[in-house]
């Protein structure tokens, strides 16, 4: 079964809102905090730095996990 995606695109990510499907330690909703930049800087972007919003907790992963709907849904819910 294809997973489903959510669309979004590397220039809207800064500061966006994102809820975990599956939260891990409590925490559920995440703010984009970081775009990592690529190495050489004209390559296109991999990496995003997110935020625990009641943790404070910052993990970096690829921005196109953020797309697996069955781990992540844009927005709080």
């Amino acid at each position: 079964m294809p997973i489903a995606v959510t669309p979004v695109g590397p220039k809207k990510l800064l500061n966006s809102k994102w809820t975990a499907v599956q939260p891990r330690n409590r925490e559920k909703h995440f703010l984009v905090t970081r775009l990592i930049e690529p190495d050489p800087p004209e390559g296109p972007l991999e990496q995003v730095e997110i935020e625990a919003v009641m943790s404070k907790r910052r993990t970096i992963l690829p921005w196109r996990e953020l797309r697996d709907s069955s781990r992540w849904s844009r927005g709080w819910k």
